[in-house]
C-alpha cells in the first residue's frame, strides 16, 4: 500500500533522514536559493555545513513529493515572529509554492527531522553527547527538571533526560513561532512523564498549551515534536528514502 503523500487534519508527518559526514552532493547545492547560499558561506564548520545542505535539500524532496512538484521550485521563507514582529526569525514557510501546509526543521549529530502539518507544529533533534548537565541546568532547566536529572545515574542517562527536556522546550517554541528566547527555566516540560506531556508556553494570538510528543529515532539522537494541545492528532514518524545529500570523504583518496 502507498503511503498518503499529505498529512490528515488530525495528523503531523514527520520525516526523518541521517546525513553522512563528507561534502555536500553538487546536487544537493544546487537547491539552495541565494540567501541560504549566503548562510552557508558563514558555517565555517564542514560537518555542519554538510548537515545544512543536506537539511534544506531533504526537506525540498519531501515537499516536491507532497505538492507534485520539482525540488527546486521550491522557496522557504519566514512569517513574522508572533511576540516582536521580525521577519527574520519567525516560524518557517514555504514561501512558494502557496500551501496550507506548516513546517518545522531540525538537524543535529547527522540526523535531520523535518515536519508537515495543518497546524503549528514544531520539531528538534539533538544528538547525545558529553555534557555538564548541572551547569547548564541552571541556565535552561526548572528546579523540577534540575531534580529529576540528578536522581538519575551520571552519564548517558542524565545526557538523555536533559535533552529530552531542551528538545522538548525547543519544539513548543519553534511550533510558538518565536525560538529560544528569554528565560527556558519558566518552560516546565515534565521530563518524568515519558512518551508525551502538555507543556505550557506561548505568546498572544498564539495556543498557550502544548502536547510533546517524543520521536522515536534510531541512534545515538533524542527527539521532540510539538502541537497545539487542542488539536487531537497522531504524529506519524516516517524515515525519507535516500536522496543525494552529501559525497563521502572515501571520494577523495
Amino acid at each position: 500500500m502507498t503511503e498518503p503523500l499529505a498529512p490528515t487534519a488530525s495528523e503531523a508527518l514527520v520525516h526523518w533522514w541521517h546525513i553522512p559526514g563528507g561534502r555536500p552532493d553538487p546536487a544537493a547545492l544546487e537547491l539552495l536559493d541565494a540567501g541560504e547560499r549566503e548562510r552557508l558561506g558563514r558555517i565555517n564548520h564542514p560537518g555542519q555545513a554538510t548537515q545544512f545542505v543536506g537539511s534544506r535539500a531533504g526537506a525540498r524532496h519531501v515537499l516536491a513529493r507532497l505538492l507534485q512538484v520539482s525540488p527546486r521550485e521550491i522557496r522557504f521563507g519566514r512569517e513574522s515572529c508572533p511576540e516582536c514582529g521580525s521577519s527574520q526569525h519567525g516560524p518557517p514557510i514555504v514561501a512558494h509554492p502557496v500551501t496550507p501546509f506548516r513546517i518545522s526543521l531540525s538537524h543535529s549529530g547527522g540526523c535531520c527531522l523535518f515536519a508537515v502539518a495543518r497546524f503549528p507544529v514544531g520539531v528538534d533533534v539533538e544528538g547525545v553527547r558529553e555534557m555538564d548537565t548541572e551547569e547548564l541546568g541552571h541556565v535552561a532547566l526548572t528546579s523540577a527538571e534540575r531534580r529529576h536529572i540528578r536522581a538519575l545515574p551520571p552519564g548517558p542517562a542524565r545526557h538523555r533526560a536533559f535533552l529530552r527536556c531542551w528538545t522538548r522546550k525547543e519544539a513548543v517554541l519553534k511550533a510558538v513561532g518565536t525560538g529560544i528566547a528569554g528565560d527556558l527555566s519558566t518552560i516546565e516540560t515534565h521530563p518524568g512523564s515519558p512518551g508525551s506531556a502538555t507543556v505550557t508556553a506561548g505568546v498572544p494570538g498564539t495556543p498557550g498549551a502544548w502536547t510533546v510528543t517524543d520521536l522515536d529515532t534510531p541512534g545515538k539522537w533524542v527527539a521532540t515534536a510539538a502541537l497545539p494541545s487542542h488539536v487531537p492528532v497522531t504524529v506519524t514518524l516516517r524515515r525519507l528514502p535516500a536522496v543525494p545529500l552529501s559525497i563521502s570523504s572515501i571520494s577523495d583518496q
